[in-house]
């Protein structure tokens, strides 16, 4: 690698453009309007529920201290990446230095990968709950909720330690466009002038990785559930049970598809038009969509709402 595009690539001195997701558009000022209203009602929704289930005690269960760390991750890595879009839409300019790029790089990796792991170790606790309920107290105690979560974040960084600086050091010689709105890996990787292929390869691998490990606990988890479930005599207890892991699916199916398709399926899939719509799918309207799954379908949320705005026990359900 040449002595200068080295440094050229670690110091900032050059920088990057951001095609963006607005010059797609004929309705580019509509569609920031529409992208900002969302990233408000993201940053409101996540933040009111994690007020809620810290604010009431009846929410101090397993569950909700995974839901508010998952509204937690939410928040951030929507403010990763739509902040700088709108920015460059309002102001006109789309570049981007090579430090930013690199810094906005990692920390979309390590919150996409640490929420990989989060929804897996939901899924644990939803079995748990389900097919060992006397034990659930033991098994989900408040210690083994934050070694989980450690892990998470841990298993979430370690893939923006690995993946960050490697995409960053390569050199970057011709084009500096990424056809994107944010500094996602793949879209950075198609601007280097170097053989990427077997870099892509490891990548893949470690991105497969990365979804057959909770996947996996996902699946186990699951299956054990519905058998679970099934043998129920209580209509009302299945019931409920579906009703809660029914909400768990719908984000980990919207999550984790959104991923597959944009780091494991071949290159003739993919069209810089398609990798942002995908990737505005899941870094803006999951994010949205979350709280919404799990407040308005759960009682004890809205009845936390109904507490926490003071509104008379008349209007409780019945």
């Amino acid at each position: 690698m040449n002595i200068t595009v080295w440094i050229n690539n670690c110091t900032g001195e050059s920088e990057f453009t951001l095609v963006g997701f607005f010059s797609q558009s004929k309705y580019a000022t509509l569609l920031a309007v529409v992208i900002f209203v969302v990233f408000l009602m993201v940053l409101s929704g996540n933040a009111l529920l994690i007020l809620l289930i810290h604010s009431d005690t009846r929410l101090h269960t397993p569950m909700y201290f995974f839901i508010s760390q998952l509204s937690l991750m939410d928040m951030m890595y929507i403010s990763v990446t739509v902040p700088k879009m709108l920015m460059d839409e309002v102001l006109g300019s789309h570049k981007i230095s090579v430090a930013a790029c690199g810094m906005q790089m990692f920390l979309y990796l390590t919150l996409v990968g640490s929420e990989f792991f989060l929804l897996a170790a939901m899924s644990y606790d939803r079995y748990v709950a389900i097919c060992h309920p006397l034990r659930y107290p033991v098994l989900m105690n408040r210690k083994v909720c934050l070694l989980l979560m450690s892990v998470c974040w841990s298993l979430g960084s370690l893939d923006g330690f690995m993946l960050t600086p490697v995409t960053m050091t390569f050199p970057f010689c011709g084009s500096r466009e990424i056809h994107h709105f944010f500094c996602e890996v793949p879209a950075v990787t198609k601007l280097s002038c170097s053989d990427t292929w077997l870099y892509e390869t490891l990548m893949y691998l470690c991105c497969v990785l990365m979804l057959l490990i909770p996947v996996t606990v996902i699946s186990s988890s699951y299956s054990s559930i519905l058998l679970t479930v099934h043998r129920m005599n209580s209509a009302e207890g299945r019931k409920k049970a579906l009703a809660t892991c029914s909400s768990h699916m719908t984000v980990v199916i919207l999550f984790y598809g959104a991923a597959v398709y944009t780091y494991m399926l071949p290159a003739s899939f993919h069209t810089p038009e398609k990798d942002m719509v995908v990737s505005v799918f899941y870094t803006i309207l999951t994010p949205l969509l979350n709280p919404l799954i799990y407040s308005l379908r759960n009682k004890n949320v809205t009845e936390a709402l109904k507490k926490l705005l003071g509104v008379n026990p008349f209007f409780k359900e019945q």
